[in-house]
């Protein structure tokens, strides 16, 4: 699930390639980069030491509101990545810090859902490609 590879030239990376979204659970990689809690809530159960952080990013994680309503419920999915995209429109300070630390190099997403397809991690990697394209 690795958007990272050493098949993309260094440019790709800074452009977006290098942005990677693992669970908060999994132990780190090498290949992580710059690891980026992008939860509201710090994950039951890990540790600061074993999540091994450079960044808890609260203020990009979906409203309160949102996330309680979505409940990670696959049937309001659709609708989740709408509304999330349009918080993530409106909060712009947060997507830039994020943009710039993605041109320095690979970046790791973090999340502590246990829907590793369906999850705010997801949507704001693609939301983050798609603007560096």
């Amino acid at each position: 699930m690795s958007a990272h590879s050493d098949a993309h030239p260094p440019s790709a990376a800074r452009h977006g390639a290098g942005i990677q979204v693992r669970r908060v659970y999994d132990a780190p990689s090498p290949i992580d980069g710059t690891r980026v809690l992008v939860d509201r809530l710090w994950p039951r159960g890990v540790s600061k030491e074993r999540a091994a952080l450079d960044l808890w990013l609260k203020d990009i994680a979906p409203s309160t509101a949102l996330r309680e309503w979505f409940g990670h419920d696959p049937a309001r999915w659709e609708g989740f990545c709408q509304r999330y995209r349009a918080e993530l429109d409106a909060n712009p300070a947060c997507v830039e810090q994020l943009e710039t630390l993605a041109r320095k190099g690979p970046m790791t997403l973090l999340f502590g859902a246990r829907n590793t397809e369906q999850n705010e991690a997801v949507v704001l990697a693609a939301y983050l490609r798609e603007r560096s394209a």
